[in-house]
């Protein structure tokens, strides 16, 4: 079998609930397999944890509540870092660095926030930082654009990357309830935090998205520059009217290579029901990603959970072991590209970046708002797709009016709002979301 007969590497876990806990059973139950692929055993040696984790049986295995404990463990080569949020967690990666030992991490946050710090300090210290379970769980995406992807310019990407807004949506469409109402749901069930403004405000899937742009188009971390709407203002009736026009709204996020710059965007995107990726529900996730040479390739799984997420941090864990004796500047870069090799492409502002646009106009009952609405449309070079108009509603006789434009620089349907808004005959805000065709 190889060279078994290496002793096993020693690895510590920092953090042993959800993913921790997970991460320590998958090393357990496949650690023969996990070998057979490694070349050599993988030992767990030290586990930093708050509060043991009924799930796992840590019989024998020396612990600690002191993270920086298993950092300066001489007999530690590698250590997975699974406590999450910022502060902490970076002073302990970078502590583990300077220690010339390796670091597994499924921390999003850190990875999108400071990557750029931490992937320098490893360069200068010839370890490896892995992050493969930080974006969408159990899917081996970030694999996938950085080795399998290799040969292509990566035009764009689309990601459902987060499994709780998904939920949500999926629960608005499929059963017509209100957002409100499926939150508390999805609290209740363990999908959101108490504080679920990561989630539904798109920040998790801007940490995210920022990584893939990041790794897909060579381009340093640059999170500040993502732009993030959320899903607190989504209605059912918007959900309705969109699948009535043959659309399905997703969180999505989108990273497209433009000749002007990177569009970096989260936002509620109506894609065509007939798109595998509009098919994506629960709490599932799925990134497409377009490659001039492949063409559009979609990658699914479970986004979050603590096997799915542990079989991405195991899997990490494996690469770094096989790695373990490769001359450092042989290595996959931490970013896809070589570090010197990155590309100041700028990030557009959202004004800049072109989408097609669902608008929904509540218009009073009387003749010419629809003339008048198409003329400020046409005044700036904006063409409508579809149209649909609906009955006036019983209890304050407007009528809702709902178009879909072709795609257009966002300064200029902004600019049309704020006049369709300035009409008399329209009232309270014009709803306006983003369009994506993905094809």
């Amino acid at each position: 079998m190889g060279n078994l007969s290496v002793k096993p590497v020693k690895v510590g876990i920092c953090g042993l609930g959800t993913v921790g806990g997970g991460t320590f059973n998958v090393l357990q139950r496949n650690a023969e397999e996990i070998a057979r692929r490694a070349g050599r055993g993988i030992t767990v040696a030290q586990i930093a944890m708050r509060s043991a984790n009924p799930q796992c049986d840590i019989t024998g295995i020396p612990t600690t509540n002191d993270v920086f404990e298993v950092a300066c463990n001489p007999d530690i080569e590698i250590v997975i870092e699974l406590i999450g949020g910022y502060t902490l967690a970076k002073e302990l990666v970078l502590k583990a660095i300077d220690n010339g030992k390796h670091v597994v991490t499924a921390n999003k946050a850190l990875i999108a926030v400071h990557g750029n710090e931490i992937f320098a300090r490893a360069r200068e210290k010839g370890v490896i930082v892995a992050f493969e379970a930080a974006v969408a769980g159990g899917i081996p995406v970030i694999k996938a654009i950085r080795e399998g992807l290799a040969a292509n310019r990566i035009n764009w990407l689309a990601g459902i990357i987060n499994g709780t807004g998904n939920f949500i949506l999926t629960e608005m469409r499929e059963k017509g309830r209100a957002f409100e109402d499926v939150l508390k749901e999805a609290q209740a069930l363990g999908y959101a935090e108490a504080d679920p403004t990561f989630d539904v405000e798109g920040i998790d899937a801007a940490h995210k998205l920022t990584i893939l742009a990041s790794i897909a188009f060579g381009i340093p971390l640059q999170f500040d520059k993502a732009y993030t709407e959320g899903i607190t203002r989504l209605t059912t009736a918007d959900v309705n009217y969109a699948e009535a026009l043959g659309y399905r709204i997703k969180h999505l996020g989108v990273a497209r290579r433009t000749e002007a710059g990177i569009e970096l965007r989260v936002h509620p995107t109506l894609i065509p029901a007939d798109r595998l990726i509009a098919n994506v529900n629960g709490v599932m996730n799925a990134v497409m990603v377009n490659g001039d040479a492949v063409g559009s390739t979609l990658y699914y799984g479970a986004g979050a959970g603590m096997e799915p997420t542990a079989s991405a941090v195991v899997a990490d864990l494996v690469d770094v072991v096989r790695a373990l004796t490769t001359d450092p500047t042989n290595r996959v870069p931490h970013l896809a590209f070589q570090p010197d090799a990155l590309s100041d492409h700028p990030i557009l502002p959202i004004e800049q970046c072109e989408s097609a646009y669902y608008l929904r106009i509540q218009a009073k009952d009387h003749p010419g708002v629809l003339a008048q609405v198409a003329s400020i449309l046409s005044e700036r070079g904006i063409n409508i797709e579809s149209i649909m108009q609906k009955e006036a509603e019983e209890q304050d006789g407007l009528v809702p009016m709902i178009l879909v434009t072709h795609r257009v620089v966002e300064a200029r349907i902004i600019e049309a709002i704020a006049a369709m808004e300035a009409l008399d005959g329209v009232t309270s805000p014009v709803i306006r979301l983003r369009v994506e065709q993905l094809n």
